[in-house]
């Protein structure tokens, strides 16, 4: 095995143990709200709203998915749709009050748990792996792996 197919092997690896950490600690960061629902939230409040189907698109996620978490986020009070201006048809997801709150919470504890984490990487470090993280994040959407 080359050097590269064993560094490939360690990502697929690592990267299915970060992504298990965050879906464990999402629970304790805020208790109502899972790593999908924090995720769509901040989603919704980067664009400032969207269509449940612009969601699902985004995400490569079922419908009935997006449309169980929209459910849940609105029994929540988290989010509420609103009648778009420009086309009374369609309904735009937006953040509440208590939903902006909640995503600021989460958001702070989160990069408090990574700051934590990192607390002793050097500085060169950190930089580094964002610029990776940024790089690998701007791939092609298509090979994305779950």
């Amino acid at each position: 095995m080359s050097a590269a197919e064993s560094a490939v092997e360690t990502i697929q690896r690592e990267m299915t143990i970060f992504a298990r950490r965050a879906r464990a600690s999402a629970g304790r960061m805020h208790p109502e709200l899972s790593l999908v629902s924090y995720t769509l939230l901040g989603h919704l409040e980067e664009r400032d709203g969207c269509r449940a189907t612009d969601l699902a698109a985004h995400y490569a996620l079922d419908k009935s998915t997006v449309s169980r978490q929209v459910a849940a986020l609105e029994r929540a009070a988290l989010i509420e749709r609103r009648l778009d201006p420009e086309d009374h048809r369609v309904q735009v997801l937006h953040l509440t009050e208590a939903g902006r709150e909640i995503l600021a919470q989460v958001t702070r504890s989160r990069r408090a748990a990574f700051r934590e984490r990192l607390a002793e990487w050097p500085e060169d470090d950190l930089v580094r792996f964002a610029a990776y993280l940024e790089r690998y994040n701007a791939g092609p959407a298509g090979a994305d792996v779950e």
